[in-house]
Parts: C-alpha cells; sequence; structure tokens
C-alpha cells in the first residue's frame, strides 16, 4: 500500500471517528438544557464576585428574585443588587438544532462514504492499459509506429475519421509528454 493510500486511509478513519464522537457530545449536551431559560448576569457588588445564573421559569418570572438562587447578599441589600442583574428570558428550538446537525452530519457522512467509494473503485478504473508502452520507451516506439500516409488519414467512413483524430491526439499527447521529460531532464 502506498503512502498516500494510508494517509487517505488515517485521514476517512480519524473523520468518521470524529464525526461519530461529535455526534454523542451534541445529543448528551441536548439533553442537559431546556428550550426556554431566564438568563440574568450580575455584575460585581461589593465583595462579591459577578455571577450568571440560568434557571428554566416562565417569561414572566424572569427577574432577579425568581432566577438568582442562593442569593450572594444579606436580605437588605437584595434589592440593591437586583436593580444591578440584567435577566433576559431566552427561547429556542432544540428540535430545529437537531435536525440541523443530523442534515450536517449525514451530508459529510454521506461524502466521506463517497470519498472511500472512489479510493475502492478508483484502482479498478485506472488499470495499466497493456496498449500504451511505459513513458521510458517513447522515443523507441516513435520510431517504431508506422508512418500514416497523408491521403490515407482521409478516410471516408466515420470510423477512419475518428482513428484519424485520434492518432493525431496520440501523437500531440506523446510530443507534450516528451517535452515535458526533456524539460525536466534538463533542469535536473
Amino acid at each position: 500500500m502506498s503512502s498516500g493510500r494510508k494517509r487517505s486511509w488515517t485521514f476517512i478513519v480519524a473523520a468518521v471517528g470524529s464525526v461519530f464522537l461529535l455526534d454523542a457530545v451534541v445529543f448528551a449536551q441536548a439533553k442537559n438544557f431546556e428550550d426556554v431559560r431566564c438568563k440574568c448576569i450580575c455584575p460585581p457588588y461589593r465583595n462579591i464576585s459577578g455571577n450568571t445564573y440560568n434557571k428554566n421559569v416562565s417569561q414572566k418570572d424572569c427577574n432577579c428574585l425568581h432566577v438568582v438562587e442562593p442569593m450572594p447578599v444579606p436580605g437588605h441589600d437584595v434589592e440593591a443588587y437586583c436593580l444591578l442583574c440584567e435577566c433576559k428570558y431566552e427561547e429556542r428550538s432544540s428540535t430545529t438544532i437537531k435536525i440541523t446537525i443530523i442534515i450536517y452530519l449525514s451530508v459529510v457522512g454521506a461524502l466521506l462514504l463517497y470519498m472511500l467509494f472512489l479510493l475502492l473503485v478508483d484502482p479498478l478504473i485506472r488499470k495499466h492499459d497493456r496498449y500504451t508502452q511505459p513513458l521510458h520507451n517513447e522515443e523507441d516506439s516513435e520510431e517504431m509506429r508506422p508512418q500514416v500516409d497523408g491521403g490515407q488519414a482521409r478516410g471516408n467512413t466515420v470510423l477512419e475519421r475518428v482513428e484519424g483524430a485520434q492518432q493525431r491526439w496520440k501523437k500531440q499527447v506523446q510530443e507534450q509528454r516528451k517535452t515535458v521529460f526533456d524539460r525536466h531532464k534538463m533542469l535536473s
């Protein structure tokens, strides 16, 4: 197995593992949260550090007195402390979030399966063609190839025209390969 293939397989295994790990983490975290909550952000007050409080309460009960538990200040400072806190009622649709994540993971999984399919099928598609000569024997193959007569190249049938075009294309490819390899030899 080539080093490129080993890297591809390593990448595939890591990607699939990451997708499944991400899936497990997302669904585990989704169970810990509700769709509605009241979030109170309280700044530092006297010798008490700032803090954020979350609680699942109705929208009408979304205030400092219902959310901040335990109250960090004594009874007579509660009102002053609560005036500093900023409380917001938040709603979200965890079902929409879950569906979006499932679609995203499905697309990533489908792309990974497609990549795996291509890695497995690519060697079968790119079989070595026994009719083409190896690149290092190009000079020999050009000398051994019979030259096509100019009058004969202009065939009357469609098949003869296609074969002529194919021969011209192969000749151009051979010339390009020779030019590239000659330049490569000159540079190295």
